[in-house]
């Protein structure tokens, strides 16, 4: 018999209505925490655009009941009898689950990110984390996690210890790192592996794309290309990194329009696009400005969308098109490294988000997806 007798208070993830998500801050029970996983008292929760895709996910696949939240952050409560890396106090930055198998090639290559049981691991909740008040089961376990809840059971493998490194404040700061700004970050420096003779366009600016402006800034791009429809984003952009901006909100033809703006700035054509939009006609552009050799990396999420390419226009001139999941990295090292960028004020991730107390969730996503918000941090 599972043993519920942790209280908690959680945003429960119920079957959309009415085309939109539908979330719900209600109190519920979380199981004890078993030999592989720890109990953690969340401090923040960072919103991500994922959290409202999984959302929206058709009955017969999104498991709803469930909580989700894969950018927390907090203290260590209880562990397992197999967790070595952490105890009783520690104080921990949460990302993704992985299999972390010798056998698996990704996993044991350091880009965990492409580990074939990901999807099982991170996307398909588990059953049975958590309890509501009428005894049902509400599923949990979302990227090893499910940090929107003020107690989480949290894999190992997820959970990253930066006690002595961090304090609790900080802790407010840093829980996007588990997910949109490590992605953004390590797109450019670890898969794009960007250097100063590039040229590189960021399509969208959420915490994805300003994260990867800073990152061009951190390898020196000598042009960095900013590109959004809302005009308050573009001029944060200008702060973080991009030497020039693109506003499509008045283009007629995005495509055209987008990949004639770019060549107004970079003649020659980009060597790296990131987009971070999952807009086609948005890729269709960054890949029609691409210089030869030039990288098309894909981070927005477009299930069932299909790209029309030229197969001989990309053997004739070396262009790429890569995919990014969590930008091509290992959190247990990537994240260090973020924090060293941001202590020595390479990473002023300070311009990109706002707290919000978790009662005021509602009021987080709709500043967020007008824009008024790029990064919405939960406080429990």
């Amino acid at each position: 018999m599972v043993d519920y007798s942790i209280s908690t208070r959680g945003i429960v993830t119920s079957e959309p209505k009415d085309g939109r998500p539908s979330w719900s801050l209600q109190d519920l029970k979380v199981r004890e925490p078993k030999e592989d996983e720890l109990l953690v008292r969340v401090v923040a929760s960072g919103v991500c655009h994922t959290d409202l895709v999984i959302s929206m996910a058709p009955p017969e696949m999104g498991n709803y009941p469930k909580v989700l939240g894969h950018e927390g952050s907090g203290i260590v409560e209880k562990v397992g009898s197999k967790i070595s890396h952490a105890k009783d106090g520690d104080f921990v930055l949460l990302s993704f689950d992985y299999c972390g198998k010798d056998s698996c090639y990704n996993c044991s290559s350091e880009t965990p990110g492409y580990c074939p049981e990901f999807m099982m691991l991170n996307i398909a909740c588990h059953p049975a984390i958590f309890q509501g008040q009428d005894g049902s089961a509400t599923a949990g376990h979302f990227f090893g996690q499910s940090s929107f809840a003020n107690y989480a059971i949290v894999k190992g493998t997820s959970a990253l210890n930066v006690t002595g490194s961090v304090n609790e404040e900080e802790l407010k700061l840093f829980a996007p790192f588990g997910c949109g700004f490590q992605t953004g970050a390590g797109a450019v420096t670890e898969l794009a592996n960007a250097t100063g003779k590039d040229q590189i366009a960021v399509f969208g600016l959420g915490g994805v794309g300003m994260v990867a402006l800073m990152a061009a800034k951190i390898r020196g791009c000598r042009t960095i290309i900013a590109v959004d429809r809302v005009q308050s984003r573009l001029e944060v952009a200008k702060s973080v990194g991009a030497t020039h901006t693109i506003d499509t909100s008045g283009f007629q033809n995005l495509e055209e329009d987008l990949a004639r703006a770019i060549k107004d700035i970079s003649p020659l054509g980009t060597n790296i696009s990131i987009d971070t939009t999952g807009v086609l006609d948005i890729v269709k552009a960054g890949v029609q400005a691409l210089s030869p050799r030039g990288q098309m990396i894909l981070i927005g999420i477009m299930y069932g969308l299909t790209l029309p390419v030229d197969l001989s226009d990309l053997l004739a001139s070396g262009k790429s098109i890569r995919g990014c999941i969590e930008g091509n990295v290992k959190p247990q090292k990537f994240i260090p490294q973020m924090i060293q960028w941001y202590r020595e004020g390479k990473l002023p991730i300070e311009k990109l988000i706002k707290h919000y107390p978790v009662d005021n969730f509602e009021q987080a996503l709709g500043d967020m997806h007008t824009g008024a918000t790029i990064k919405p941090i939960l406080l429990w």
